[in-house]
């Protein structure tokens, strides 16, 4: 594939990027599906058999490309999130109700109904199931747009036309943006959990020294390097003694990239976890002062980012898909994959949110519609394929190849399915909710 080939066919896929989100926001298509279909299409192109695009062959690169776009997002949707969580305050516990619900009960459930069936159903090895049904379990916050929160609010934006101030994001948006945000570093102990299994000799013992450090340990080092972290860069932003080191008087946005690396390089050189590091960070930073403008712009560069990262990810794993990456699909991965997105995600996701709910009236509560939204828009996407390059290039995996396929085929059909019901859906919720607002 010439040069000239390569930087036509990335500045048309740019702009169908930009132009992608404002053409399919009132339509049941999402962006990822249409940049998935144009890298099917490339794909076919017979410019595109000159490169392999098997993950094996670059599982470096792959679990890095991966890991950097989902770090990007993780940052984005922790500066949209407008509800601070703070520890000692039990009111501000219960407005996150949903998310510890979803993260305490949703994903282990899943993780476990995965294993099951990969073991029961598919025929895979214990521990190849358990790594399955890790890298499956953790929602998405790259290609879950549709159903997140958008930029932050703040004090300088204007009315909307009605002449009202902004609203608050809603109860389902910031659920589902909140646990993606905090359960791609959750899943991280069942992975590792998976890959000690597969190394052998796992006793009792070595069970406890897991819960201990990667279940306990690496999580509390994370959340601590990213409350460090946005604390002091917070303070440097906006409160900094001098006016030239004032970032924010500034408007330099940069700060945000920094706050990323800061605190991912920060937490695993402490043996934490980093992706629950950059979304701590992300959202401490947000609370240290809301309503500055700022805010936004910090999130609009990261956004940026984000889409630019989506869009490669996305391309060439439409571009895969034509060149064999479902080749060793079987009855097996379709059905798991069915099952996940189908029954295990949104019954384990009912349950979780609906079983002694907090009434829908009050903080934290959701009624019957959004527990059904919260649990079906469970979003696979490009934190599946990382965990996935993770292991691989940790362990020799059995059946590494049905795993690729299965996985990259879970993500397609995330893609699809949620990338059709999602518009109409939250459109539906959204009219409702507008009706409740102005009959109370």
């Amino acid at each position: 594939m010439t040069t000239g080939v390569v930087y036509l066919l990335l500045g048309l896929a740019l702009l169908l990027a930009i132009v992608l989100p404002q053409v399919t926001r009132r339509i049941a298509i999402s962006p990822p599906m249409v940049l998935v279909a144009v890298g099917m299409l490339i794909g076919l192109l017979p410019v595109a058999d000159t490169v392999s695009l098997d993950p094996q062959d670059h599982r470096t690169v792959v679990t890095h490309v991966t890991e950097f776009t989902v770090l990007v997002s993780l940052m984005g949707v922790g500066l949209a999130i407008d509800r601070h969580f703070h520890v000692g305050s039990w009111w501000s516990w219960r407005k996150w109700s949903p998310v510890w619900r979803l993260l305490a009960v949703t994903m282990p459930l899943t993780i476990g109904a995965m294993a099951l069936l990969g073991w029961w159903a598919a025929g895979l090895a214990p521990a190849v199931a358990l790594l399955l049904g890790a890298v499956l379990a953790p929602t998405d916050p790259v290609l879950a747009s549709d159903v997140q929160v958008g930029e932050p609010l703040t004090d300088d934006l204007e009315p909307s036309e009605g002449g009202d101030a902004p609203e608050e994001d809603d109860d389902i948006r910031f659920s589902l943006t909140a646990e993606a945000g905090m359960n791609d570093g959750l899943a991280f102990p069942f992975v590792h959990l998976a890959l000690l299994l597969l190394a052998g000799g796992f006793t009792l013992a070595d069970a406890g020294a897991w819960f201990g450090w990667y279940v306990v340990g690496k999580i509390a080092l994370g959340v601590l390097v990213g409350v460090v972290a946005g604390r002091l860069l917070g303070r440097q932003a906006f409160r900094a003694r001098s006016d030239n080191l004032r970032l924010a008087d500034r408007g330099e946005p940069l700060l945000a990239l920094a706050a990323l690396m800061a605190a991912y390089g920060g937490a695993e050189v402490v043996g934490g976890y980093g992706f629950l590091a950059v979304f701590v960070c992300a959202t401490t930073l947000r609370a240290s002062e809301r309503g500055h403008a700022y805010q936004r712009a910090m999130h609009a560069v990261v956004d940026r980012l984000e889409r630019l990262m989506t869009l490669l990810v996305l391309l060439v794993l439409g571009m895969a898909m034509t060149q064999g990456l479902l080749e060793h699909l079987d009855w097996r991965g379709v059905v798991l994959t069915l099952a996940l997105l189908l029954v295990v995600r949104p019954l384990v996701g009912w349950l979780s949110v609906s079983v002694a709910a907090r009434d829908e009236h009050l903080d934290g509560g959701l009624d019957r519609g959004e527990r059904l939204a919260v649990a079906f828009f469970g979003v696979r996407g490009v934190g599946s394929l990382y965990y996935l390059a993770y292991a691989t290039s940790h362990e020799d995996v059995p059946g590494e190849d049905w795993l690729w396929s299965t996985v990259a085929f879970a993500v397609i059909a995330s893609v699809l399915l949620h990338g059709v019901t999602a518009t109409p859906a939250m459109s539906r919720l959204d009219a409702r909710r507008r009706v409740a607002h102005s009959s109370g």
